[in-house]
């Protein structure tokens, strides 16, 4: 995982340079943190993060570093490399919604939302026990940490990847 790590601390070094004297926008979030390392690397990898400093607003359901750590071996670095920027790109956009959803928003019970990520749908379903989203494969991520608020959205944080597949039962 040599090649992951000197991503990151390019990635990470890049965003911080880049955006020293922007706002507090959610990729500046995620770089400031390293429970995201690898989310950051991905992002930086798929060329999303000039996209991510945008004005938004952004919703960002962000994996922790478990999570990616948590995919079939290999996978991470399969999907970093070059010719698989299509694959991490779609990846990464499933994760993205282009509203301003803080936890409040979401209503009670399960619904679809909308991804950036056009073509997938996702199951969110917000009940006393939390939020949890249901995506492609059929598992389910949890929101372990929800609304942390950058300029330019708000990311929750998850503790799976999410993948597209086919559209998740939304009971």
């Amino acid at each position: 995982m040599k090649s992951l790590r000197t991503l990151t601390a390019a990635a990470v070094a890049a965003l911080t340079l880049g955006t020293a004297a922007s706002a507090n926008t959610i990729v500046d979030i995620a770089a400031g943190d390293e429970r995201f390392s690898t989310l950051v690397a991905a992002v930086s990898a798929a060329g999303l993060v000039e996209t991510l400093q945008g004005p938004g607003p952004f919703t960002v359901y962000a994996p922790v570093n478990d999570a990616f750590a948590a995919l079939p071996a290999g996978t991470v670095d399969t999907l970093l490399k070059p010719e698989n920027k299509g694959d991490l790109t779609n990846v990464l956009l499933y994760h993205v919604d282009d509203r301003n959803l803080p936890a409040e928003a979401i209503p009670a019970g399960s619904n679809y939302f909308k991804p950036v990520l056009a073509s997938e749908r996702l199951c969110i379903t917000k009940s006393s026990a939390g939020v949890s989203i249901a995506d492609g494969t059929g598992e389910t991520a949890n929101v372990i940490i929800a609304n942390i608020k950058a300029d330019n959205g708000v990311i929750h944080v998850i503790d799976k990847v999410l993948l597209p597949g086919t559209r998740p039962a939304c009971h």
